[in-house]
């Protein structure tokens, strides 16, 4: 059987979205597992961009119940965790998580030159460029390069999705996105993959490149899948897409598969009208999958060697609109949540409402700081070859 590269591009979900990943090791039969006491990464994305200000509250500020007179959380309603500083009413696992010493806020997480453009904004996060700089290649894309450069590694980095996200795409090797283990090897097994990956002859280059993906797709899927049966999760988690994103997380990092990194997304907070229903019910879920697998990671002694980080590409304007929402604005908060935190709370001051930018926050830490925290203090490697340049890294990981 020979197919041509424009047939071959019509194949479908398979060599489209979960498929595109180049680099993954043949010998995947064998892989080298990840044990107790290594270090794993759950990116959560909080896309659309998250208002900050009604996620982590300024309780004494005028300024903030005077810009939001219908929007704002009331203070007897907010979770206090300081005597200034409360959380939404929706996250009461994470209230209960920084009562426990399991989690950390940074405030005024931006860039310089912010971008308001959703695509935009969220490319640069993902790439961890400049505003004035395209990159085609992610943060976490080129850690996973740094990492397979002398050696083949398996399934370092998966994206709980249809599509893979820039974050994880790097010059060399690719995460793999995919909604389901089963469905995904149950996919890889149909017979028209598997009589085309057997009776591939050597053709034109591209045409090469996209039988060697598939092949390798096909192998990758099996190890997911086995692994994701060994210890799957007896903790009950919530019957929403983060909740089952989150318990095949879990499934997968109690099988002590290889993976390092998990990315996963929750959306949409572009809460331009309606906005307090809107982040209310995005939050309930965020809390209820949260507290799951926290819990979960708790009893079975993993909760220490795993990491949990939020972000959205840019936080909210100060001031409400006219349909109870807020518009596009820039800097923002960012959650970290693991047993192994170094510095627990409230990490620095909250955004000055009194020293604006056109009407929107000032970012006060640039988030490819966080990221060569994460990179060198949690996951071990060189942060400048990954970011390009020397960043200021913090003590809250270690």
């Amino acid at each position: 059987m020979i197919i041509k590269r424009k047939d071959f591009l019509q194949i479908g979900s398979l060599a489209t979205a979960s498929l595109m990943m180049p680099k993954f090791l043949k010998a995947l039969e064998k892989p080298t597992k990840i044990p107790v006491g290594n270090k794993v990464v759950v990116v959560i994305q909080l896309s659309g961009g998250n208002d900050g200000l009604n996620t982590v509250i300024p309780i004494t500020n005028d300024i903030y119940y005077k810009e939001r007179a219908t929007i704002s959380i009331n203070k007897n309603e907010a979770l206090g965790i300081t005597d200034v500083v409360a959380l939404h009413p929706s996250l009461t696992a994470f209230k209960d998580l920084y009562a426990s010493g399991n989690l950390s806020i940074m405030n005024s997480v931006g860039y310089p030159n912010p971008d308001r453009s959703h695509f935009r904004s969220m490319d640069i996060w993902q790439s961890a460029s400049e505003s004035n700089e395209y990159v085609n290649t992610g943060w976490l894309g080129r850690y996973l390069d740094a990492q397979c450069k002398n050696c083949e590694k398996p399934t370092y980095a998966l994206e709980l999705d249809d599509t893979l996200s820039l974050a994880l795409k790097g010059k060399e090797n690719k995460g793999l996105a995919f909604n389901d283990p089963r469905k995904l090897y149950n996919t890889s097994k149909e017979k028209f993959y598997a009589d085309i990956n057997a009776t591939h002859i050597k053709s034109e280059e591209n045409v090469d490149y996209l039988y060697k993906t598939m092949s390798e797709t096909i192998s990758s899927a099996n190890y997911i899948f086995q692994k994701s049966k060994l210890n799957p999760t007896n903790t009950s988690y919530p019957n929403t897409a983060l909740g089952k994103d989150l318990k095949t997380i879990a499934s997968l990092i109690l099988s002590d598969i290889n993976t390092k990194v998990y990315y996963v997304s929750l959306g949409s907070f572009d809460t331009h009208a309606g906005q307090l229903n809107q982040q209310k019910r995005l939050f309930d879920e965020l809390n209820e999958a949260i507290k799951s697998f926290t819990n979960d990671m708790k009893m079975n002694n993993r909760f220490e060697d795993v990491l949990l980080m939020t972000f959205s590409e840019f936080g909210r304007r100060v001031s409400q609109n006219a349909s109870n929402g807020t518009d596009h604005g820039t800097a923002n908060n960012m959650f970290f949540i693991s047993g192994g935190l170094k510095e627990k709370g409230v990490l620095n001051a909250l955004p000055n409402l009194m020293d604006l930018n056109n009407g929107d926050l000032k970012y006060n830490v640039d988030f490819r700081n966080v990221y060569a925290t994460v990179l060198n203090k949690w996951l071990g490697v060189n942060d400048k070859e990954i970011l390009g340049s020397n960043f200021e890294r913090y003590n809250f990981l270690g």
